[in-house]
């Protein structure tokens, strides 16, 4: 299996190639060469496999070049009930993402698959826990270091942390948004000590702190003397590490390859919802890849219009489901490649475009980019929004009728869920997190705390360790230098 980048313009690579890096050096980001086919009669023999089974059955379609009994070995480290043990409301944790009925009227099911049952209570740890292993075990191949270098707008960077702390040859830099996470989210991150693990809270908001992760990606000379790699989703171990609960949520919700389902994804950064797309390419079953997005509307409005227009840091809003307060989505570039027959130079122009003038027309209005947006269906997307108001009244609601307490972000994805179930449907939400990570919405909608799992207790109350930079990608090399020694 050979990567090739969106942009057209870098060579070819192998998946423990790409595997420590991020951008490709043309800027563009990696995909399969072709996409991988499933067969009806894998999925038949899928179906009783164990989480760890599956994800090595998926795995080794795409790292083609690591020894099938490495990576067999890799995925049974990585998903154990021991590491997803947070499971709530007579979940089994050892299915690791098991589903759970919300709703069912008219034919038509709404489901939750639990991706939160890992150590820092948040879909993200499905592809860190696999990526920091993976890392570990490319390293000691290679006998070198690594310096991570990461943004986060709450979930992965303590996802991340977590997976990393004490790993052998890995120090993390990791990028937040000043003062625009929920306490939880930030006492996560903060309260670590581990010497490894470097917190940088940036005055300003998200996109900054992932401009400035792309800047140092694209200075190739400072990236290879620091020995750069990140753990943002444009890292492509951490989609392919997403594409494999969708075949688990699939397989689970099904009888029969013949039955089709839907998924709704909350989305910011388009890396959740871009390994649905994926797991679609490859030929699961999927009828529409729903993308539910809060106040900060880029991809929705896309969805609605054919226009991706990016917003300025001071257009974008500070919500109550802060994970996804994005307004640049770096995967939106992968789908993009595949929406334009994967025309590398049309990508690396429109992408520019977006640098220079903040978005791109596809609608086929005149005056615009192309006409592509009519294809869009084609891939099965379709979009919705939610706000401060729906996410406190969809929170009420679950719990007053099915006795569930859900966090605002899954909040979002369930109340852009209902606008577009039809009869028949069968809906499954992606659930980003557990509610205690958002306590202070909770408590609005609730007028009581969330639930929290052993251990999580007093979080708020620990010790922080965390310096305050500005937005200056100069300074930021600088700092990351000084603690390297190179």
């Amino acid at each position: 299996m050979q990567y090739i980048s969106t942009r057209g313009e870098a060579a070819a690579q192998s998946f423990s190639q790409i595997l420590l890096g991020g951008l490709a050096p043309d800027g563009g980001l990696y995909l399969p060469a072709d996409y991988p086919q499933v067969t009806g009669a894998e999925l038949d023999a899928w179906r009783t496999l164990s989480y760890a089974d599956l994800a090595y059955e998926v795995l080794k379609k795409f790292a083609t070049d690591i020894p099938d009994a490495d990576l067999h070995a890799l995925a049974h480290k990585t998903y154990t009930a021991d590491i997803y043990r947070n499971a709530r409301h007579g979940e089994d944790a050892s299915r690791i993402t098991p589903l759970r009925l919300v709703e069912e009227n008219s034919g038509a099911k709404i489901m939750l698959q639990a991706l939160s049952n890992g150590p820092t209570l948040a879909f993200k740890d499905m592809a860190m826990q696999l990526l920091g292993n993976l890392f570990e075990y490319a390293l000691a191949k290679q006998h070198a270091e690594l310096n991570i270098f990461g943004a986060t707008s709450g979930d992965t960077g303590s996802a991340a942390e977590y997976a990393m702390r004490g790993k052998k040859g890995i120090r993390v830099f990791m990028l937040s948004p000043h003062k625009k996470m929920s306490a939880f989210q930030t006492a996560q991150m903060f309260s670590l000590q581990d010497p490894n693990i470097f917190n940088i809270a940036v005055e300003g908001v998200f996109d900054d702190c992932q401009d400035m992760v792309k800047a140092v990606s694209n200075d190739l000379a400072f990236k290879e003397k620091q020995k750069i790699g990140t753990v943002n989703s444009i890292n492509w171990a951490r989609v392919v590490a997403q594409v494999i609960y969708y075949f688990r949520g699939y397989l689970t919700a099904t009888t029969s390859n013949d039955q089709k389902v839907s998924f709704t994804v909350p989305s910011g950064n388009f890396g959740n919802v871009c390994a649905g797309h994926i797991a679609r390419m490859m030929g699961l079953p999927i009828d529409k890849l729903v993308v539910a997005t809060n106040e900060n509307d880029v991809l929705d409005e896309f969805f609605r219009t054919g226009v991706y227009r990016t917003r300025k840091s001071a257009e974008t809003y500070h919500t109550s489901s802060p994970s996804m307060d994005i307004s640049k989505a770096s995967n939106f570039e992968r789908f993009v490649y595949d929406l334009l027959g994967r025309d590398g130079d049309r990508v690396r122009a429109l992408f520019r475009k977006v640098e220079t003038h903040g978005g791109f027309d596809l609608s086929g209005k005149p005056g615009s980019d192309g006409d592509e947006f009519k294809r869009v269906v084609e891939f099965g997307f379709v979009s919705g929004k939610s706000t401060h108001d729906d996410r406190i009244a969809t929170i009420r609601d679950l719990q007053e009728k099915h006795g569930l307490m859900i966090d605002t972000h899954t909040a979002d994805g369930v109340k852009v869920a209902r606008e577009n179930l039809t009869p028949g449907t069968t809906m499954i939400v992606l659930e980003t997190a557990l509610p205690a990570k958002f306590n202070e919405t909770i408590r609005e909608a609730l007028g009581r705390d969330a639930e929290r799992p052993a251990g999580f207790e007093n979080i708020e109350s620990l010790p922080q360790r965390f310096d305050v930079m500005p937005a200056d990608v100069e300074k930021m090399k600088a700092y990351i230098s000084a603690r390297t020694g190179l």
